[in-house]
């Protein structure tokens, strides 16, 4: 799904003009990533939470010099953690093995 498919779902159900929903949309994202751009958890109740983790400094290996090690440096990384509804329903999309 992308934010178009979503402003004309949103659209449809609601009535409102396409160009009205893709600005509260857009809106609603842009505030989304500037709170996660200045270190804030942002939590939405049943669909999930995104929050910035520092990843560790650690050491790779570059695949065409095995030999050479690379320092890979600690960096700030954002995590999502689907909300419980968002898991559940997610799960059941698991083939049954």
């Amino acid at each position: 799904m992308t934010k178009r498919d979503l402003v004309v779902r949103i659209s449809n159900e609601t009535g409102l003009i396409q160009q009205d929903v893709l600005a509260v949309v857009q809106r609603t994202l842009d505030y989304i990533s500037e709170a996660v751009a200045r270190g804030e958890t942002v939590e939405l109740r049943n669909f999930g939470v995104f929050e910035v983790k520092v990843r560790k400094a650690r050491v790779g290996r570059n695949p065409n010099k095995p030999e050479k090690d690379v320092r890979i440096p600690p960096r700030a990384v954002v995590k999502f953690k689907p909300g419980k509804e968002m898991k559940e329903a997610v799960i059941k999309l698991t083939p049954e093995g």
